[in-house]
């Protein structure tokens, strides 16, 4: 990828600086997000023009086709082999949430499909690990760093409970709301600081969350929109509920905890100590 790299900041070093920084933000985003938009589109192509009489089933083709991108991002150097253990790990804790929720009909999956447990294409379970391969990458790419990050212990704590409600939120009270002020109470001082190029940047962990649920939320409404997954209200198509975001906000805590168990959260000065201790 070197040759890419240095023809794109040739060209962007054409431009004024503020706007090649942001163009520069932009691309390195995307390519966090190289996961999540392959599957995006995936799900796009397949509606559109999947055969009704094709030998393979949508859903099955969908879940052969994320195995054989996963094995080429590893392959081909995309992906490191940490960030793949963050997908398969989060593969595990969606596939297991999804049993319970299309169970419980918080939604379902209206085609047919081989490859499923419990009714569930197992497909489904990289829809989540998109998630967590875009919080991976994105440490990477834009080398992610934490001030002020919570102690672990409590993140961990914090991050069982926010499973915990997914399910039990059918049975007793949903104690989402406390769930809310428990992250703005563990996170309300740390920021993320980032690299785009030569200067770090800085954005609270709170607004990044935000920000993240809103563009989640846009791909569940694609997700919804090409029939992968429809919602009891849906037999005519409409947008999903904004009310979704707050879901989709403990979501992205759990995978930022999730996401810590093989990438730890670095301090910045953490950062400047290592370099300053190379030779």
């Amino acid at each position: 990828m070197q040759p890419a790299r240095r023809l794109i900041h040739r060209t962007l070093d054409r431009l004024p600086a503020p706007l090649a920084e942001f163009i520069l933000f932009g691309l390195k985003m995307a390519w966090s997000c190289l996961f999540g938009a392959a599957m995006l589109g995936l799900l796009i192509v397949t509606h559109l023009f999947w055969p009704d009489k094709a030998p393979l089933l949508r859903y099955d083709f969908l879940f052969v086709a994320a195995v054989i991108l996963q094995i080429l991002m590893l392959v081909l150097r995309l992906e490191t082999f940490e960030e793949a253990r963050v997908i398969f790990l989060y593969h595990v804790v969606g596939t297991v949430m999804e049993i319970f929720k299309t169970h419980m009909g918080s939604w379902t999956y209206p085609d047919e499909a081989v490859i499923r447990i419990a009714g569930v294409p197992l497909f489904t379970g990289f829809m989540y690990a998109c998630v967590g391969s875009f919080i991976a990458r994105a440490s990477r790419v834009m080398d992610l760093r934490y001030t002020h990050y919570p102690p672990l212990w409590a993140t961990y704590l914090l991050a069982a409970l926010i499973y915990l409600n997914f399910f039990t939120h059918h049975y007793i009270w949903d104690f989402r709301y406390l769930l809310f002020a428990a992250i703005g109470g563990l996170w309300w001082r740390s920021w993320i600081v980032f690299r785009v190029d030569q200067t770090d940047r800085r954005m609270p962990f709170t607004l990044a969350n935000a920000l993240t649920a809103f563009f989640l939320w846009v791909a569940e409404n694609i997700g919804t929109a090409t029939r992968t997954w429809v919602y009891p209200d849906q037999d005519v198509w409409h947008m999903v509920s904004l009310h979704k975001m707050g879901a989709w906000a403990l979501l992205l805590v759990l995978s930022f905890v999730m996401v810590s168990l093989v990438i730890p959260p670095r301090a910045p000065q953490e950062v400047e100590d290592r370099k300053s201790a190379e030779p």
